[in-house]
């Protein structure tokens, strides 16, 4: 289509362009008879009025506030309807839109800051829902060693959404845990015995709240619980030797499941 003028009117491409629609749209709105324009040209050409452009802007007014093509057609051509009240209507609904995106907009900050740092908690708040022995490095070193990997990322979304109630919820279950193995190891529990591997398969459970852990995963663990100065200084604290004794009920376990503590990977 030519793109050219009489005095009185303009073509569908420079309405397009003047009021910011797709020609396409543009079509759409004359077949349907949303938004004829009213003139036409020697060669019969549409073109848009003064008139045809205020219905125009009114319609793309309507559809940005998130009116349906039908609702703005009553409101346009049915003299009854009541726009203010329709208009309050959709004003209702973006507010609650614009709330929804708000606390969007927060929990995307939540997981980003999970993500970065693990726990979203004070230093404050972590000395006392975990404890004295809790060191606040170990997120950071945790996430040092283990943040490119799937387990850090569903750690990470779990931390994001978790209050620090939740978290001393999770925080009693672990130190429940650990006073049932210092006991069991004070009370001569063998490694492979039903009892050790009964802690061994609870760890697991409990551990699972930051997230799920393989068997291979878990010797992992006990191998680092050993060796790591943090780590072994926190269980040799509750019990002396439980890292070491913790590490071997693990090996214990993983054997009788077919898995070679000396070879298990992080998988």
């Amino acid at each position: 289509m030519p793109d050219t003028t009489d005095a009185d009117g303009l073509t569908v491409g420079q309405v397009s362009a003047r009021v910011g629609v797709t020609v396409r749209a543009l079509h759409h709105w004359d077949e349907t008879g949303l938004a004829r324009p009213s003139l036409r040209t020697v060669a019969g050409y549409r073109l848009y009025t003064a008139v045809d452009l205020e219905r125009l802007h009114r319609i793309v007014v309507y559809r940005e506030l998130g009116l349906g093509l039908d609702k703005i057609r009553a409101l346009l051509d049915d003299s009854t309807a009541d726009v203010p009240g329709a208009l309050r209507a959709q004003r209702a609904q973006v507010a609650e839109r614009i709330e929804r995106l708000r606390q969007l907009s927060t929990g995307l900050d939540r997981m980003i800051d999970a993500h970065e740092r693990g726990l979203l908690l004070t230093v404050e708040q972590q000395s006392a829902i975990f404890g004295p022995r809790w060191d606040p490095d170990w997120p950071a070193q945790a996430r040092q060693r283990y943040g490119d990997t799937a387990q850090w990322r569903q750690y990470a979304e779990r931390s994001a959404s978790r209050s620090p109630e939740e978290w001393q919820a999770v925080a009693d279950a672990m130190a429940g845990f650990e006073r049932a193995l210092g006991n069991a190891m004070d009370a001569g529990v063998t490694p492979g015995s039903p009892e050790a591997r009964h802690l061994v398969e609870r760890h697991r459970e409990v551990f699972a709240s930051y997230f799920p852990l393989t068997r291979q995963m878990q010797v992992c663990l006990g191998r680092m619980y050993e060796t790591d100065p943090g780590f072994a200084a926190h269980y040799d604290g509750i019990r002396t030797g439980l890292a070491a004794w913790f590490r071997q009920i693990i090996d214990a376990d993983a054997r009788a499941h077919g898995i070679d503590p000396d070879s298990a990977a992080w998988q």
